[in-house]
């Protein structure tokens, strides 16, 4: 068994650990491979294992990576992950079919007007900057209801928020707020979560999470 099947596995049996021990929880959170940086080699075992969800950085690197690839598996679900410029917009909604970077009506418009005209229907999270770090994208938490209710008026299939807590602080707490806000707007998804805290977050519900390193190993 290739290495990265085994390790989607053993987070698999993991996260269902921790679910099973809330008594109210009765879910499986989708696991996004972020392959980012990886040659497409090393994610061809996933694929044939039948994984379905993985996670791209940068437009560029998506579309040299996954276009032939996805063309040839249908069920591949491609998401953006980092942060996206409006520039970038046309190539984004070819290749992808998630964006968890929306955090700016401008945005949100242009993301809007180009899946028209290639008539897609991306699914898109708002990235919300759970604790105001300047040096970190997202909208602030007191902003996010307004930039909620200004894409319902726009052609836009806005499923739930997505955030990165800061990492030299606990993130349970930032996961609760974030957890609250999102039941707060009646959003279903929830992405959050990453290698070193995805426990944390499929205990606060997220329905996403992205996870790179304890499947393909560290980057180089």
């Amino acid at each position: 068994m290739h290495h990265t099947i085994k390790n989607i596995l053993e987070l698999k049996n993991n996260i269902n650990q921790k679910i099973s021990e809330l008594k109210y929880s009765n879910y499986e959170p989708n696991i996004i491979a972020v392959s980012k940086t990886f040659p497409i080699e090393n994610i061809m075992p996933l694929i044939e294992h039948n994984h379905q969800h993985f996670g791209e950085n940068k437009v560029q690197e998506a579309l040299s990576k996954w276009k032939e690839v996805k063309n040839s598996n249908v069920d591949i679900k491609l998401h953006m992950l980092g942060k996206l410029q409006t520039n970038k917009v046309k190539q984004a909604v070819e290749i992808f079919d998630y964006i968890h970077s929306v955090d700016t009506i401008r945005l949100a418009n242009k993301i809007a007007d180009e899946q028209a005209k290639q008539k897609k229907d991306l699914k898109i999270f708002l990235q919300v900057n759970i604790g105001d770090e300047n040096q970190k994208n997202g909208v602030s938490l007191n902003d996010v209801n307004k930039l909620a209710e200004e894409t319902l008026q726009i052609n836009l299939k806005v499923i739930g928020l997505m955030c990165l807590p800061p990492i030299n602080e606990p993130a349970t707490k930032y996961f609760s707020l974030i957890k609250n806000k999102n039941d707060e707007l009646n959003f279903k998804e929830l992405s959050m979560g990453m290698s070193n805290d995805y426990l944390s977050a499929a205990k606060n519900s997220a329905t996403y999470v992205r996870i790179g390193s304890k499947i393909f190993g560290e980057r180089s």
